[in-house]
């Protein structure tokens, strides 16, 4: 096993992943959360929707005050607990949740900037409509993805990669880098030898690497720019979106054929294996039928 190889497997066995699973979230209810205090009264205490929400999210503690309300406040308003035009108190929220006015207004920039939230003069802070949203921040497909529209967002993951990889596994391959097949390689090598361990953490990990690694080095920026997005679906628990979701020796030996085809400069082989590689899962299958044979 090469030495990035064997780097990565020693360091992926231990490490959190940092997306909070699909129970994180639930683990309390408000009222139990550490650092609570039951007594408190909130503006939002008469409001069931708010308050079941805050109830959900209130569990999540372990990213940072500034972290943990994003996450918060994200998963709340793309669940729909917070709806469109939803007006948003800075002073409400900084009770709700224990937090200062400063961790506030941060987390509602970083909300306002994926688009989840507008703030203008004399009408404050309110939440932007489904149309208005960032969908390709790998946040917001997180949220999604363990939210009420988990089915359209793995539906819609399916979609955009099949569009997206084959042509980045194409241009790929007509670069003849020797660094990046060795990397590839290397990615390949970790899954196959995880897939023995059942190591199921590092085998995505490295999955998600080497999906990552294919469209930064595709020659062309826009697709280097979705590599986040490909490795948030990769990342995101619970939605699996491709064949590359469950170690098998049949997806192990499809990422190899990949890596072939790349090295040898072989762009059309590329395109297909990498399209084969997308297919084996029934939902692509269900989105974008399989080429005929001729």
């Amino acid at each position: 096993m090469s030495t990035l190889a064997h780097t990565m497997m020693t360091a992926a066995r231990p490490a959190d992943s940092g997306l909070a699973g699909s129970g994180e979230l639930d683990r309390y209810s408000y009222a139990e959360a550490p650092g609570v205090d039951r007594g408190a009264s909130s503006a939002w205490d008469g409001d069931a929707e708010l308050s079941r929400a805050g109830r959900r999210a209130a569990g999540s503690r372990g990213r940072g005050l500034h972290g943990q309300l994003v996450q918060q406040l994200g998963q709340m308003i793309v669940s729909g607990d917070l709806g469109a035009d939803r007006p948003l108190v800075p002073e409400e929220i900084g009770q709700r949740f224990e937090v200062s006015r400063t961790v506030v207004r941060e987390s509602l920039r970083v909300l306002e900037a994926k688009g989840l939230v507008s703030a203008r003069p004399n009408v404050g802070t309110r939440v932007r409509p489904v149309s208005d949203w960032n969908l390709l921040d790998p946040d917001i497909i997180e949220w999604r993805a363990f939210g009420p529209q988990r089915e359209d967002q793995r539906r819609e993951l399916c979609e955009l990669r099949w569009t997206i990889e084959p042509l980045a596994a194409r241009l790929a391959a007509g670069h003849g880098r020797e660094d990046v097949q060795q990397r590839l390689a290397d990615m390949a090598e970790i899954m196959g030898h995880a897939l023995t361990q059942g190591d199921s953490l590092t085998f995505s990990r490295a999955d998600a690497e080497f999906h990552s690694l294919l469209l930064q080095v595709a020659g062309n920026r826009m697709l280097e720019h979705l590599s986040g997005i490909v490795s948030a679906a990769l990342h995101v628990s619970g939605a699996p979106v491709s064949g590359c979701d469950r170690p098998t020796e049949t997806g192990v030996g499809q990422h190899l054929r990949i890596v072939d085809a790349v090295g040898s400069g072989d762009a059309a082989g590329a395109e297909a294996a990498m399209r084969q590689l997308l297919i084996t899962h029934p939902d692509v299958e269900r989105v974008v039928p399989a080429p005929r044979e001729h």
